[in-house]
C-alpha cells in the first residue's frame, strides 16, 4: 500500500498528535538504524539505514521524500502542471470516473472507472496514482488489488481499485489516468480514512520491516511513520505478543527464513544486519568526537546549522550534498571553533531537502535535512455571483503568499486550464482570479478554491437575458432561380436553429446560414421548387420562434434541348410519332398544340395532344407524307406564357432508278452509268447498290457492300464471252428502294494492253531494227502477234504525237506504213528499204481476236544513218591493279568495250606486238579476250589495248605479273662465334621469283648427324645471331629465301662450320636503360548501352590498360557493388567483365566501371535496360507475365 502523499497540497493538515510514550524494549535497536555513532556504515547498512532521531512531524515528510524521486531544483507541481496542460488538448475516454469516498480504518473500499470501447481497436492502458507521482501498480498486494473486466455486449471496459483493511495513512488524493494511442484522459478523487476509536499504538517490530516490492503479498508497507510520529493507530489484529528479536537471537541460522515467513517479516536481511550490530561492541570513532544528528528540520526560508566535533583539529573536513562537494558561498557558510566544524545553510528551499555528510580523513558521518513548507491560507474568501449568459465572470480570492499553488474546483472536480479550455486562471501576487469567458447556463455551479492551508467556495448562477425580437422574419415569394434571403434580428448575440417544415436545415454549397452578432440570415442561392415551405428560426435557450413562408413561382418554359438546331423532327412514313416536349413552370402551365391556325385537340384521333404535369406530347399514329409541316405549342400559367414551333418531316424510301446504261466493256469489266430516281423519299440519296447476273440465270449478286456515292460504277471479275445484266438500288436514310429495270445484255471481251519497252536495237544507212517487250496484260483471247508501223517525219500523224511519242487521239492510218505484212511472233523486227538521212516515227501494236491494242510509240524520231559511237574501254575493277598469277596457271581476261561501227582492236606488250603463238587474242563486237593456257614468267609485262572507231581512239593498259618461288641466297658465311652464339650474314638471292622477298628461314645441323632443324622462320634481315648452341658441338647453317609463292627450292649452306668451344670468350651484354612502362589507367574499349532479357544472364564488358595494374571497382547508380551474389566480376588481360545473373527489370540502371592506380583514376559508365519477353514482344522496364503465369 502506498505511503501518504503530501497532504498539505490538497487538504488542511490535521494537528500533529502529542508525542507517544517511550517505545517498548523490543525497539531498543531502532535508534541505531541510520548510523552508529562514531562509525562509518557499510554499503548494506546504508541501504537499510533510516534516521531515528527526528523532530516531531518530520517522519511523514521524510518518507514522502523517500518515496518520491524528485531531482534537485525540480518542482513536481510544475511538472504535473505541464503534463495537465499537454493532456488538456486530448480527447476524453472515461464514461464513468472514480468518485471521492471515505472509509473507516480496517474496512474495505472500491473505486470504479469505465471506458467505452466502441472506437478502440485494443485495450486502453490505465494507471492508478497516489498523489502526483506514486504509481500503485507496483504496490498491489495484501491491502491493494487492481482488477479489470470487459463486457462484450456493451463493449465496456471496467477498471477497479480495491483497498482492503484501510489504514489512516491511506488517506489522500488519488489520480486515475487512461491512454489509447494519442488519446488521454485523467481524473482525481480523494480518500478519507476515519478512526473508529482512539487507542495507543502497539509498536510491532515486524510491521516496521515490511517494505514495498513487486511480487510481495503485502506490497507498499515500508512505513516508519508509526515509529517516528508515534501517532495513535488502530491495532490491525490481535496476536499473541512474541519477541521476534529473542527468537532470532536464540534460533539456529537455518531457521531464520522459517521464522520470517511465520511472523510476516519481509525485510529479513535488514533485521539480521541490525541483529549483527546489536551483538557488535560499539567502536569509538577516531576522527569525530561528536557526529551529526541523524536528521534536521527547518522551515522554508529559514537557516539550519550543522555541527561536528573533531578528535584532531588538524584533520581536513569536507562537506557533501548528495555526493557532491559543497563550496563556500553566500548560501553555504563554514565556521571553525576549536575542534568544532560548523556549516550554515541560509534561505533554505525545497531543493535543499536532501542527504548531507561530512568527511574527516577516512571517516564520514551523515544526516538528512527536511525542509518544511508553511501552509498557505485563504485570506479573502470567494463571493457568490449572479450573471447573464455571454457575460464574463471573474471569481476572485486572496492567499497568504505570492504565487502560491492554488487549485480551483467546480462541483468538486478540479479545473485544469489549457489552450482549448473556457477557463482561464489569472494570478496577480496574492490575488488569484478564475475567469470564464462567455458564461453559459452550464457554468452555473459551486466553485471552490483550495490551498495547503485552507479553502473557500462560492456559487455562480448564470441566467438568460430577456430576449427581444427587433426584426421578425417576413413571408417571401421568389421566382425560380433567384436568391431567397430570410433575415431577422434579436436583442442578444446568441446562436439559433433553422427548420423547414419542422425538419432541421442542413447547410450546403447552395444554402448558407449566416450569424453576425444579433442578425441571423438564411440565404438560398438559385431557388428551387423544393425550397418552398414554412421556415422557422428558434434562438437557442429560448422558447421564442420566428416563422416565415416561402413561395417559389416559375414562368412556363419549353425545353427543346433534345431537338435539332432548327427544331426539326423526322419520322418515317407508316410509323407512329410520339413527340414528348418537357415543360416547366410553377404552377404547372396549360399546353395548346396547333397547325396552320387549326388547334389539335386532346382525344382519340390519329393526330392528337396529350398533357402531363412535366411535359406535353404530340401523337401521330400512322405518319403520312401529308403530315409534314410546322406545328406550334403554346404554354400559359399565372407567371407568364411561352411559345415554340416544331417542324415535322415525314420521310420514305426513294423511288427505283431508271435502267442503267453500259457504255464500255473490257475483258472482265464494264463501265455503267444511270440517272438518280425522280423522288428521293424526302431524304437525300446516300448512295446506290449494284447487282449483276448472267443472262441465263435468275440469281442476282451484290457487287458493292459499301454505298456507291456516284452514278457511275465499274463491275469487275466477269467471265469473258458470257452475257450479263446489271440493275441499281437507291438508298436513303430510311431504307433501300425497289430495284431498277435490268440493263441491256452485254458480253465482256477486250484487246491486250499495249506492248512495253519499245527501243531502237540498231541503225544502219538503210535499216532500223526495233525491239520491245510483250504487253503487261493479255486477255482471254490471247495474243496472235505484233504489227510494226512507221511514218516519216512531217506527216499529219507525226504532228499529233506529244513529246513522249504518245498519240493525243486516234488519227487516220493512211500515213502509217506497215513494216510487216504478216503478224510476227518475235519481239524484234528490222525495217528495211529506208532512205539514208531520213527520220521516221515507229509504233507497235499487239493483235488478238478482239482486235489491235493501243499502239506503243517510240518517244522520238529515228535518224536512218549509222551512228558513230566513240569507243570506250570498260576495264574490270580487278584488272585496274597488277594482275598476279603463278607460273603454270591459266590467264583468261575479258575486257568489254563500246563503239560503233565495229571498232578496230590492237594489243601490244611492253610496246611490241604480241606473239600470237604464245598468247591467244579473241575479239567480238562488245569485248576482247586475252588467254594464256600455261603462264610463264616471260608473260609478265604491261599489255596495252587500243580501240579505234574512225578517228576516235581509246587506250587502256593491264599489268600482268607471273611469279615463281625465289632462288637461294647467294652466299652465307659465319661472321663470329662466341660462347654459345654464332653470328651469320648472307646476300639476297639473284632470282627473287618476280616477287619481293618476304623473309628467310634459317636451319642448323650438327656435324655428327647432319640433321637439319629450323632455328628462325620468316626472318626479314640478312644477318642473324643463333643462340643457345651446345658447347662442344660443331654446326653448319643454311638459309632459304621466301616470297609470296613460298620458300626457295634450294638453300645456301655455310662453307665452314662453327665450333662451340668450351672456353669461349666472355661476351659482355650491352647496357640498356630501363624503359618507364608506368601509365595512368585508360579505357581502350568503353562500356556500351545494353539491353538485357529478364531471366537470362547479362554481361557488361570494357577493356583498360595501365601500369601499375589498376584496381577495378564496379558501381550501380553510383553505389559500389560489394559481395552481392547476383553479380560476378572478372578481369583477364585488361578485359573487365561484370556478369548479372538472371536480371529483373529492377536491375536496370546506370552501371559504372572505375579504374584506379597510383597515377590516376578513370571512370566510364553505361545504361542497362532489362526487357521482359511476352509471346515474342519485348517491353522495357515493365514486367509482362507469360501464359500460365499469374501476377503476384
Amino acid at each position: 500500500m502506498p505511503e501518504p502523499t503530501k497532504k498539505e497540497e490538497n487538504e488542511v493538515p490535521a494537528p500533529a498528535p502529542a508525542p507517544a510514550p517511550a517505545p517498548a524494549p523490543a525497539l531498543a535497536p531502532e535508534p541505531n538504524k541510520g548510523k552508529e555513532a562514531g562509525t562509518t556504515p557499510t554499503k548494506d547498512e546504508e541501504e537499510a539505514s533510516t534516521p531515528s532521531a527526528l523532530p516531531p512531524g518530520v517522519g511523514s515528510r521524510a518518507l514522502e521524500r523517500k518515496d518520491s524521486e524528485w531531482s534537485l531544483g525540480e518542482s513536481p507541481a510544475a511538472e504535473e502542471q505541464d503534463k495537465q496542460n499537454a493532456n488538456s488538448q486530448l480527447s476524453t475516454l472515461f464514461v464513468e470516473k472514480p468518485q471521492t469516498g471515505s472509509v473507516k480504518v480496517g474496512e474495505n473500499i472500491t473505486f470504479i472507472a469505465k471506458v467505452k470501447a466502441e472506437d478502440l481497436l485494443r485495450k486502453p492502458t490505465i494507471k492508478w496514482f497516489k498523489g502526483k507521482w506514486m504509481d500503485l501498480a507496483s504496490k498491489a498486494g495484501k491491502h491493494l488489488q487492481l482488477k479489470e473486466t470487459f463486457e462484450r455486449q456493451t463493449r465496456m471496459y471496467t477498471f477497479e481499485m480495491q483497498i482492503i483493511k484501510a489504514k489512516e495513512n491511506y488517506a489522500g488524493n488519488y489520480r486515475c489516468e487512461v491512454t489509447y494511442k494519442d488519446k488521454f484522459d485523467s481524473c482525481t478523487f480523494d480518500l478519507e480514512v476515519h478512526e473508529s476509536t482512539g487507542t495507543t499504538p502497539n509498536i510491532d517490530i515486524r510491521s516496521a520491516f515490511k517494505r514495498s516490492g513487486e511480487g510481495q503479498e503485502d506490497a507498499g508497507e515500508l512505513d516508519f511513520s508509526g515509529l517516528l510520529k508515534r501517532r495513535e493507530v488502530k491495532p490491525q489484529e490481535e496476536e499473541p505478543e512474541v519477541d521476534v528479536w529473542e527468537l532470532l537471537k536464540n534460533a539456529n541460522p537455518n531457521e531464520y527464513e522459517k521464522i520470517a515467513f511465520q511472523y510476516g517479516i519481509t525485510d529479513l536481511r535488514g533485521m539480521l544486519r541490525r541483529l549483527k550490530r546489536m551483538r557488535r561492541v560499539e567502536k569509538k570513532s577516531a576522527a569525530f568526537a561528536k557526529i551529526l544528528d541523524p536528521a534536521y528540520q527547518v522551515d522554508k526560508g529559514g537557516r539550519v546549522r550543522f555541527v561536528v566535533e573533531l578528535a584532531d583539529p588538524k584533520l581536513e573536513v569536507k562537506w557533501y550534498k548528495n555526493g557532491q562537494e559543497i563550496r563556500p558561498s553566500t548560501k553555504y557558510i563554514f565556521e571553525h571553533k576549536g575542534c568544532e566544524r560548523i556549516m550554515f545553510i541560509n534561505n533554505c528551499a525545497l531543493t535543499d531537502d536532501s542527504e548531507y555528510y561530512v568527511t574527516a580523513g577516512d571517516e564520514k558521518c551523515s544526516t538528512e535535512l527536511f525542509v518544511r513548507e508553511p501552509p498557505i491560507m485563504v485570506t479573502k474568501q470567494l463571493e457568490d455571483i449572479n450573471a447573464y449568459c455571454g457575460e464574463r465572470v471573474e471569481l476572485e480570492c486572496e492567499v497568504s503568499e505570492d504565487d502560491a499553488n492554488v487549485k480551483w474546483f467546480k462541483n468538486g472536480e478540479e479545473i485544469i486550464p489549457g489552450p482549448k479550455s473556457r477557463y482561464r486562471i489569472k494570478v496577480e501576487g496574492k490575488k488569484h482570479i478564475l475567469i470564464i469567458e462567455g458564461a453559459t447556463k452550464a457554468d452555473s455551479a459551486e466553485y471552490s478554491v483550495m490551498t495547503t492551508g485552507g479553502q473557500s467556495s462560492a456559487k455562480l448562477s448564470v441566467d438568460l437575458k430577456p430576449l427581444k425580437i427587433l426584426t421578425p422574419l417576413t413571408d417571401q415569394t421568389v421566382n425560380l432561380g433567384k436568391e431567397i434571403c430570410l433575415k431577422c434580428e434579436i436583442s442578444e448575440n446568441i446562436s439559433g436553429k433553422w427548420t423547414k417544415n419542422g425538419l432541421p436545415v442542413q447547410e450546403s454549397d447552395r444554402l448558407k446560414v449566416i450569424h453576425k452578432g444579433r442578425i441571423h440570415k438564411l440565404v438560398i442561392a438559385n431557388a428551387l421548387t423544393e425550397d418552398e415551405g414554412d421556415y422557422v428560426f428558434a434562438p437557442d435557450a429560448y422558447s421564442v420562434t420566428l416563422p416565415a413562408k416561402v413561395h417559389v413561382v416559375d414562368p412556363p418554359k419549353i425545353i427543346l434541348d433534345g431537338l435539332d438546331a432548327d427544331n426539326t423532327v423526322t419520322v418515317i412514313a407508316g410509323s407512329k410519332l410520339r413527340l414528348e416536349i418537357p415543360v416547366t413552370g410553377e404552377p404547372p402551365p396549360k399546353a395548346l398544340w396547333s397547325r396552320a391556325d387549326k388547334a389539335i385537340m386532346e382525344g382519340s384521333g390519329r393526330i392528337r395532344a396529350e398533357s402531363y404535369p412535366d411535359s406535353s406530347t404530340l401523337v401521330i399514329d400512322v405518319a403520312e407524307r401529308d403530315d409534314s409541316g410546322v406545328y406550334h405549342i403554346n404554354l400559359k400559367n399565372e407567371a407568364g406564357e411561352a411559345h415554340a414551333s416544331i417542324k415535322i418531316k415525314v420521310v420514305d424510301i426513294p423511288d427505283p432508278p431508271v435502267a442503267p446504261n453500259v457504255t464500255d466493256v473490257g475483258d472482265d469489266w464494264c463501265i455503267m452509268n444511270w440517272e438518280p430516281p425522280v423522288y428521293d423519299g424526302g431524304s437525300p440519296i446516300l448512295g446506290y447498290f449494284i447487282e449483276r447476273k448472267k443472262k441465263q440465270s435468275s440469281r442476282w449478286m451484290r457487287l458493292n457492300f459499301d454505298l456507291c456515292k456516284e452514278t457511275t460504277f465499274e463491275p469487275k471479275k466477269m467471265i469473258e464471252g458470257v452475257a450479263y445484266e446489271v440493275r441499281i438500288f437507291a438508298v436513303n436514310a430510311v431504307g433501300i428502294s425497289k430495284p431498277s429495270m435490268p440493263s441491256k445484255p452485254f458480253v465482256p471481251l477486250a484487246v491486250t494492253s499495249p506492248p512495253t519497252l519499245l527501243a531502237v536495237d540498231s541503225v544502219t544507212d538503210t535499216t532500223v531494227t526495233m525491239k520491245w517487250r510483250p504487253p503487261d496484260q493479255i486477255g482471254a483471247a490471247g495474243l496472235d502477234g505484233y504489227v510494226l508501223e512507221y511514218c516519216f517525219e512531217g506527216s499529219t500523224s507525226a504532228k499529233q504525237s506529244d513529246e513522249n511519242g504518245e498519240a493525243a487521239y486516234d488519227l487516220p492510218a493512211e500515213d502509217w506504213i506497215v513494216a510487216n505484212t504478216d503478224l510476227i511472233d518475235k519481239t524484234k523486227f528490222t525495217i528495211t528499204g529506208l532512205p539514208t538521212d531520213a527520220k521516221i516515227f515507229v509504233r507497235v501494236k499487239a493483235v488478238n481476236a478482239a482486235g489491235a491494242s493501243e499502239p506503243k510509240y517510240y518517244s522520238q524520231p529515228i535518224l536512218v544513218k549509222e551512228i558513230i559511237e566513240p569507243p570506250k574501254i570498260r576495264i574490270p575493277r580487278h584488272l585496274k591493279q597488277t594482275y598476279i598469277r603463278r607460273v603454270g596457271e591459266a590467264v583468261n581476261l575479258v575486257i568489254p568495250f563500246q563503239g560503233k561501227p565495229r571498232p578496230e582492236l590492237t594489243w601490244k606488250k611492253d610496246g611490241a606486238e604480241i606473239d600470237k603463238n604464245q598468247i591467244n587474242i579473241r575479239n567480238s563486237e562488245t569485248d576482247t579476250i586475252i588467254f594464256i593456257r600455261k603462264a610463264e614468267r616471260s608473260h609478265s609485262g604491261k599489255y596495252d589495248l587500243q580501240v579505234k572507231v574512225e578517228k576516235f581512239v581509246e587506250t587502256a593498259s593491264i599489268d600482268i605479273q607471273i611469279v615463281d618461288r625465289p632462288g637461294p641466297p647467294q652466299l652465307v658465311k659465319i661472321e663470329d662465334v662466341w660462347g654459345e652464339n654464332v653470328a651469320l650474314s648472307w646476300i639476297p638471292p639473284k632470282d627473287d621469283g618476280n616477287a619481293a622477298i618476304t623473309g628467310y628461314t634459317i636451319q642448323k645441323a650438327d656435324k655428327k648427324s647432319m640433321e637439319w632443324f629450323t632455328v628462325i622462320e620468316h626472318y626479314h634481315r640478312t644477318n642473324a645471331t643463333i643462340t643457345e648452341l651446345v658447347i662442344g658441338n660443331e654446326y653448319y647453317f643454311r638459309v632459304f629465301a621466301e616470297n609470296m609463292c613460298g620458300l626457295s627450292e634450294d638453300a645456301t649452306m655455310t662453307k665452314e662450320s662453327a665450333v662451340i668451344a668450351k672456353d669461349g670468350k666472355i661476351y659482355k651484354n650491352p647496357v640498356y636503360e630501363d624503359f618507364d612502362f608506368t601509365e595512368a589507367p585508360m579505357f581502350t574499349q568503353p562500356l556500351v548501352n545494353t539491353y538485357a532479357v529478364a531471366g537470362y544472364n547479362a554481361t557488361l564488358n570494357c577493356s583498360v590498360r595501365g601500369n601499375p595494374k589498376p584496381k577495378i571497382t564496379w558501381m550501380k547508380n553510383k553505389v559500389a557493388i560489394v559481395d552481392d551474389p547476383r553479380y560476378r566480376m572478372f578481369s583477364n588481360q585488361g578485359v573487365c567483365t561484370l556478369e548479372i545473373r538472371k536480371p529483373s527489370p529492377y536491375d536496370g540502371g546506370t552501371y559504372c566501371c572505375k579504374a584506379v592506380n597510383d597515377l590516376g583514376t578513370v571512370e566510364i559508365e553505361c545504361k542497362l535496360e532489362v526487357k521482359v519477353i511476352y509471346q515474342g514482344l519485348n517491353t522495357p522496364g515493365q514486367p509482362i507475365f507469360l501464359e500460365g503465369q499469374q501476377q503476384l
